[in-house]
């Protein structure tokens, strides 16, 4: 091989490699900045009341030793459709 074309395949090599790199080095960057989705459930809380009400209907609980363990003023919410608030 003569002297000029050596240097032209060395060029061209130099650059297949360094375009090679780039996509490389730009498709690792982009996956580990990647950001991930928030989950959709809200996070449990440490023995609290609930921070929202549940979504669906109210069905009171109308066993007899749940019913003996109640307030008043919480059966008549339960008997009114509501969600209870109080204990």
């Amino acid at each position: 091989m003569t002297n000029p074309i050596r240097k032209a395949l060395i060029g061209v090599a130099l650059v297949g490699t360094t375009l090679t790199g780039g996509a490389l080095g730009a498709s690792l960057f982009g996956s580990a900045n990647a950001q991930t989705t928030s989950p959709t459930t809200a996070p449990a809380t440490s023995g609290g009341a609930p921070t929202a009400a549940p979504s669906g209907t109210f069905h009171s609980n109308e066993d007899a030793t749940h019913e003996a363990g109640e307030s008043a003023a919480r059966e008549a919410q339960e008997n009114a459709g509501q969600m209870p608030t109080v204990p």
